[in-house]
């Protein structure tokens, strides 16, 4: 039997508003994957290790701080440098447009913003998820 998707739910920095990272969770868990949320005001570094911890697939960064353009590269970077990169990374949160091309050119697959159904973010993880799975 395959294992679920795993994934885990971050919100890096010092942005305090988790409603939307939990809608995100629950809907996950509702597409049967399994997930881990880490809570508020974690670090990059805090999540790099959680990830690498429990073994996740995907890791779903949400921002509404504004520190995206640092805290997400900053993810990516310690994957790298911990030998994890083969996790998808995606983000999340109040992102402008201009900035979204800067955070894939880091390596982030893709930005969900406000407006993105639980549907189109599940799915895309599946997609992602087996894409990578063929390239091991």
């Amino acid at each position: 039997m395959k294992r679920p998707i795993r994934v885990l739910i971050a919100k890096p920095g010092l942005d305090g508003h988790d409603r939307g990272a939990l809608i995100i969770a629950q809907a996950l868990r509702d597409e049967g994957m399994e997930v881990i949320y880490t809570g508020l005001r974690q670090t990059p570094a805090q999540i790099v290790a959680t990830a690498i911890q429990e073994d996740v697939d995907v890791i779903g960064l949400s921002c509404l701080s504004g520190a995206h353009n640092e805290l997400f590269p900053e993810v990516m970077r310690l994957l790298k440098e911990q030998q994890a990169d083969d996790v998808i990374v995606i983000g999340g949160g109040i992102i402008p447009q201009e900035d979204i091309s800067f955070l894939k050119k880091h390596g982030v697959q893709a930005i969900f913003t406000p407006g993105t159904t639980m549907k189109e973010t599940a799915e895309f993880i599946r997609e992602a998820v087996e894409k990578r799975g063929e390239k091991k």
